[in-house]
């Protein structure tokens, strides 16, 4: 019964349910991702059949569950005599998915979307198990345990930048909204800086879980050159670009972290040699807002 209610749905997310149950702390305390039923239809994208092996923890190993199906609307559920515990997914699959059975393109799509998920993913390969994500998100950490070096190197690893960063700021916002920023002011420009139209913004994760690689929304043209990451809790796992213009909590976070920049901006001017540097990369980026941004033109 459980089975067929949770994966003859498509998008039922026992996970949800569970959470909605939970008191304040303790689903902030839940490292839960929810939306199980999104993602797992979306492997006949790829798959002529998905068949699930499944039994529950305080079953009986007699009492596994076979489900199949070919994503067509009809799907078989039977008894399995199942001893381990837990879930195996299996994918057949289609001729002209071959790609995701060769290790390099599973590495890549493990550390691209799954990178920082709290979990360890770990890849079979001849025979031996290799961890292939990292399992940390560091924006999740507390500011106080993250040196100077590791604040570096993560922009480096996200930015493909060999320049250390002229300056960070990492927060986190908690009450109405709840997301976590880890913004950086690079040292040089890239080269398509002066390309309004190209791809700019930052990365944005939902949960850890990688989203979308420019989110423009979350900060203002002018400022284009910040590099870094917003993670939010409570946009959806399957946002699009179109539902964050539509989304009325961007519009708080966008004015909360174009502020932050411009405190950035203050503590590197205490630094004259940095912002000199700063200046001569992007103040007529600076000038621009002075155009684009009537809110915080004065300032």
């Amino acid at each position: 019964d459980e089975v067929i209610e949770h994966l003859g749905t498509i998008a039922r997310s026992g996970t949800a349910a569970f959470l909605a149950k939970l008191s304040g702390d303790q689903r902030k305390d839940a490292r839960l991702i929810g939306q199980f039923g999104v993602g797992f239809y979306s492997a006949f994208i790829v798959a002529d059949e998905v068949t699930v092996l499944s039994r529950r923890a305080d079953a009986p190993a007699e009492q596994g569950v076979r489900w199949v199906s070919d994503g067509r609307g009809e799907y078989s559920v039977a008894a399995l005599d199942r001893p381990e515990r837990g879930t195996t997914v299996q994918l057949k699959l289609k001729a002209d998915a071959d790609e995701f059975l060769r290790p390099e393109r599973l590495r890549a799509l493990i550390r691209k979307y799954s990178d920082h998920i709290a979990f360890p993913v770990h890849l079979a390969v001849a025979g031996a198990d290799e961890t292939v994500n990292r399992a940390k998100a560091l924006w999740t950490r507390p500011r106080a345990e993250i040196s100077d070096a590791e604040y570096v190197e993560f922009y480096k690893h996200i930015a493909h930048d060999t320049e250390d960063p002229l300056i960070w700021a990492h927060n986190r916002v908690e009450g109405k909204r709840e997301y976590t920023s880890l913004l950086y002011v690079p040292a040089v420009a890239p080269f398509d800086l002066w390309n309004r139209e190209s791809p700019k913004g930052v990365k944005l994760y939902v949960q850890r879980v990688f989203i979308m690689d420019q989110a423009t929304q979350f900060l203002p043209l002018y400022l284009r050159f910040v590099r870094g990451i917003v993670d939010s809790s409570e946009l959806s796992l399957n946002v699009s670009r179109e539902l964050l213009q539509q989304d009325e909590a961007i519009g708080a976070m966008r004015s909360a972290l174009t502020r932050r920049v411009l405190d950035m901006l203050d503590r590197l001017a205490d630094d004259g040699d940095k912002y000199a540097k700063f200046w001569r990369e992007f103040g007529a980026l600076v000038k621009e807002g002075l155009v684009e941004d009537p809110a915080n033109r004065e300032r």
